[in-house]
Order: C-alpha cells, then structure tokens, then sequence
C-alpha cells in the first residue's frame, strides 16, 4: 500500500479487482482544504478510461511493475513498435495507450516501458527531448521593440512549439514534454 501522493505517470494501481495505468496524475494543493491528486486512470482489462480525484489521506495499492529502455522504432497507423535496448525484442503499444504522447515520438528516442506480467502497459517520455526545426518563418525587423516576440515553428516529426524569434530552419531546440513549451536552443 502506498499514499496517493506516490502515484505517477506510467503507475499501475489496484482498484476494485481491477489493474489501471496511470495515464495523468496532478498533485492539487489548493489554497483552503485538502490537498488532492486528480488523476486519469486506464483499465487493463476493458481500456476505459477513469477520471479520478483522490485526497491525500486515502491509501492506493501500487502494483510491482518492471521499467525497461526501449526505443521508438516507428508507427503503422494503430500500434507504436519499440525496441527493448537489452534483447533487440520488439513490443508494440495501441494508440490509445500512447495517448498525447505520439507527438512527441521520433525515429530514434529513448524511451522508459513500464511492463506488467511482461506486457507494455504505459510509455514514460523523457522529460526534455531536442528536435530539429524544419520550418521557422522569418523574423521580421521590428518585432523585437515589444520584448518576448514568440512565433510558431514545426519540427522534423510535425511537432509544433513557441519559439523566441531568433530560432531558424535547422536550429535544435529543447521541448519540455511536460507542458509541450519551448526550453532553449541545444548547442550540443
């Protein structure tokens, strides 16, 4: 048994009879009351998908799962193939179960596979990934006289973020997958 504050994304839980996977989990700590973790929960079994909203003081039961390197080989559409870095074994994962985090795939990234009884059951980014730009419009003169100029760019995988103005066509930049926001230039 664990505190609710334990849960992460990529944890699988407990809950009545059934296994889920943890596919959002936000620690709340409002200003009066209790603080809270409201979470989006994915059973194993049918695949609904749960909105939960648990208070701290509530105890979950957090199933032993395995964490392995893996990496992102490619998609057909409906199933995600990775690559165990160990065995050259290769898994796939639904769309559903990737979820939002599709975007943020490319040929080539590490990534950690949460495994239960040997089956992929959740996907776990790392949190800063550096992309190519592909597209980045001018910047134009002028625009710097109000300060944080932002414009938009896409990345080699479609991938869209703000960017200061500076940044141009064949710049790598960090994005923080977390809240999907620019984090700098990547000068490695």
């Amino acid at each position: 048994m664990a505190s609710v504050t334990d849960i992460k994304k990529g944890s699988v839980i407990k809950r009545n009879g059934d296994l889920f996977v943890v596919t959002l989990s936000q620690h709340i700590t409002p200003g009066k009351g209790t603080p809270f973790t409201r979470s989006k929960i994915k059973s194993l079994t049918t695949g609904k998908v749960i909105e939960e909203t648990l208070k701290d003081n509530e105890v979950v039961d957090i199933v032993e799962v395995q964490y392995t390197n893996m990496q992102y080989l490619f998609s057909d559409g409906s199933f995600y193939n990775f690559m165990d870095n160990g065995t050259y074994e290769q898994v796939q994962l639904d769309a559903d179960t990737v979820g939002e985090d599709a975007k943020y795939l490319k040929d080539g990234l590490e990534v950690v596979m949460c495994m239960y009884d040997e089956r992929p059951v959740a996907l776990q980014l790392p949190r800063k990934i550096s992309y190519k730009v592909a597209e980045a419009p001018p910047a134009v003169k002028g625009d710097t006289a109000s300060g944080n100029v932002q414009k938009e760019i896409i990345f080699e995988n479609g991938l869209k973020a703000m960017a200061p103005i500076f940044i141009k066509i064949g710049d790598r930049v960090i994005i923080n997958t977390d809240t999907g926001l620019y984090v700098e230039r990547d000068n490695s």
